[in-house]
């Protein structure tokens, strides 16, 4: 931010003509003089808009640090773009002026500001001491770190007040307080992790101090690693790691399907100065990706929201539309989360979100739609394997709840298991009610997967409406769905169980439709690799990712090889299973192994996948063709 300041006699100024189409509003076009002033001619500049709290912070202490010295009896801040090459954008402009002009008032000084974004005609006289005429470059340097510029949510977010409880299936509450470092007011001694997670959301520490097992597993799997070439926090996928991604993703699609959400498509960037969007950044405690393109700034989407609501506003919709389900597979959304937070897949930058808004009529068909959704998500999770793992947790707000006490009631009633209640005494975000599935990792660590939230605040924001019964136009309620959360955390959260399973002595493996090789096939020697091949080939036709382990090593390093990379079946082939026409058949999982013919594995691999996605075999059969992409 560039200002001039001058110790003036006077100055008088008029609005004339209005310079942009954003042009501030002003009542009058009367010429206004000021005596005895202080003048500060100032322009905000494109590198200010990173940090607008800093450089406020830094331009009033400026300000009134010259004011001190020269003994003016007023200010006047005198916006002036051409003190710049590069100018901020106007809405940027007029926020950081107006907000200077706010806090020298706050100090109980006068204070004129002229109007922004207008040609303006003005007089100046200036009284032509040393200090009279001054210039200075404002920096974002030297700011208390309070001052960072952040989003009024995360500003507020510590003054909201609450209250926690622990609400058993019955609906029995059961208000529970920290006090030196335990949790008092409930017995966790059947439910531990259920503890776990009370203790990680009331101590509200984020910051990972340990290496999550997860990271080493997703590498030595070869599934998925760093990509030092980006930015912290993004990855990339081997090709097995892409399997699984895609397949968890297409269970999830299966799923939303069915439920009758319909699919969209969004972009990943969106208008900062847009009125709406604006708005709402001001109230999600995100941290946006920003972009300068040729055309203006924006901000990378950490959500589906802004793409699925601009398009709601522009429908037509009537009340026999709704609840009026849209979705999304977003790839991808971002947040630049701090680096102390960021752990692998559990928590990272860019990642794929699966969200699903329904427009609902009013509050009484939004609760009946979120149980709905509530089944939906138990089939998701359930299929997944991760349903027993997770614990609930509900916040509302206490209005929403004193009105409408059987909805909390009726979702930890389904649950089927004590669940975290957390109360605010008031609502400052967008929703009255959220509920967060969470997954309690080997650190002890939470991460929300499905949530769902019922939000009473941004069908007004961007003008949503539906036509009633009545022909009358009306304002819908609005739900925010994850099913599963998302994808990468999904496959950090079935890792970091893995590795649990490991540390308990058992062998983890995948679930056979999510395996990346459902069957390896090693020959005894190079003399059955025909046979093998054959094998494999008619396993390929039925639907079923199988490979041949052609190298030339012995059975036992062959065995020990697939065991490592988790293959849940291992068949070995020699002399003895081509003459009796049964494969000996090692399931990884239990140890045991079962005589089979190529039938029956066919049969049982199909009753285990049954009603799951499928996708052919992401690597080259044979294992000589196939490279190392880790360690």
């Amino acid at each position: 931010m560039k200002i001039l300041l001058i110790h003036a006699d006077f100055i008088e100024y008029q609005a004339k003509k209005k310079a942009i189409k954003s042009a501030e509003e002003i009542k009058s076009k009367d010429p206004v003089r000021v005596e005895e002033a202080l003048v500060v001619f100032s322009s905000v500049e494109k590198s200010d808009e990173k940090a607008k709290g800093r450089i406020i912070s830094n331009a009033v202490k400026e300000i009134l640090d010259v004011y001190g010295q020269v003994k003016a009896k007023n200010i006047v801040i005198y916006p002036f773009v051409h003190l710049s090459h590069t100018p901020s954008s106007p809405a940027t402009g007029l926020e950081v002026v107006k907000k200077v002009e706010e806090k020298l008032l706050e100090k109980g000084l006068k204070v004129k500001r002229s109007p922004f974004g207008w040609y303006k005609a003005f007089d100046i006289k200036c009284k032509g001491h040393p200090l009279a005429e001054l210039s200075r470059d404002i920096t974002s340097e030297g700011a208390e770190e309070g001052d960072e510029n952040m989003s009024e949510a995360l500003r507020k977010e510590g003054e909201l007040k609450s209250e926690w409880f622990v609400m058993e299936p019955s609906g029995k509450m059961n208000k529970i307080s920290m006090m030196n470092g335990k949790v008092k007011g409930f017995d966790f001694s059947k439910y531990p992790k259920l503890e776990k997670l009370v203790l990680y959301e009331m101590a509200k520490s984020r910051e990972v101090k340990e290496q999550p097992p997860h990271i080493k597993l997703m590498q030595r799997l070869e599934l998925v690693d760093y990509e030092e070439g980006s930015d912290p926090g993004h990855f990339r996928y081997f090709p097995k790691g892409k399997l699984v991604k895609s397949l968890l993703e297409d269970w999830v699609n299966m799923n939303m399907a069915k439920y009758g959400a319909m699919e969209v498509e969004t972009p990943i960037m969106y208008d900062y100065e847009h009125p709406a969007l604006k708005d709402y950044l001001n109230r999600f405690p995100a941290r946006q990706y920003t972009i300068e393109t040729p055309n203006k700034r924006v901000f990378l989407r950490f959500a589906a929201c802004f793409g699925q609501f601009l398009m709601t506003h522009d429908a037509s919709i009537s009340y026999r539309n709704l609840p009026l389900r849209l979705y999304e597979m977003t790839r991808y959304s971002f947040r630049v989360e701090q680096r102390g937070e960021l752990a692998g897949l559990r928590r990272l930058r860019a990642f794929t979100m699966p969200d699903c808004h329904a427009i609902c009529r009013d509050i009484p068909q939004a609760k009946e739609e979120m149980m709905t959704r509530f089944e939906v998500s138990r089939k998701i999770q359930q299929g997944l394997g991760l349903l027993d793992e997770l614990q609930l947790s509900v916040r509302t707000v206490k209005e929403f709840n004193d009105e409408h006490p059987e909805h909390l009631k009726e979702t930890v009633k389904r649950w089927g298991k004590p669940a975290l209640v957390e109360i605010w005494d008031k609502r400052f975000f967008y929703f009255v009610f959220k509920q967060e599935w969470n997954f309690v990792d080997t650190l002890d660590k939470a991460a929300c997967l499905t949530t769902d939230q019922i939000d009473v605040e941004n069908a007004a924001r961007y003008k949503l409406k539906y036509t009633d019964a009545d022909n009358t136009r009306k304002e819908p309620v609005i739900l925010h769905l994850s099913p599963s959360g998302s994808i990468e955390r999904v496959l950090y959260a079935l890792l970091e169980k893995y590795h649990m399973e490991q540390g308990a002595g058992k062998h983890p493996v995948f679930p056979l439709w999510l395996a990346p090789t459902q069957i390896r096939l090693c020959p005894v020697s190079e003399k059955f690799h025909r046979d093998v091949l054959r094998v494999a080939e008619h396993l390929e036709k039925e639907g079923i990712r199988a490979d041949v382990d052609d190298r030339m090593e012995s059975v036992g390093k062959k065995i020990r090889d697939a065991e490592s990379e988790w293959v849940n079946m291992i068949v070995v082939l020699g002399d003895k299973e081509l003459k009796s026409g049964k494969l000996a058949v090692r399931f990884r999982e239990t140890s045991k192994v079962k005589d089979m013919t190529t039938k029956q594995i066919v049969e049982h691999i199909k009753k285990q996948t049954d009603g799951f996605p499928y996708r052919p075999l992401p690597l080259p059969k044979l294992l000589t063709k196939r490279p190392v992409f880790y360690g």
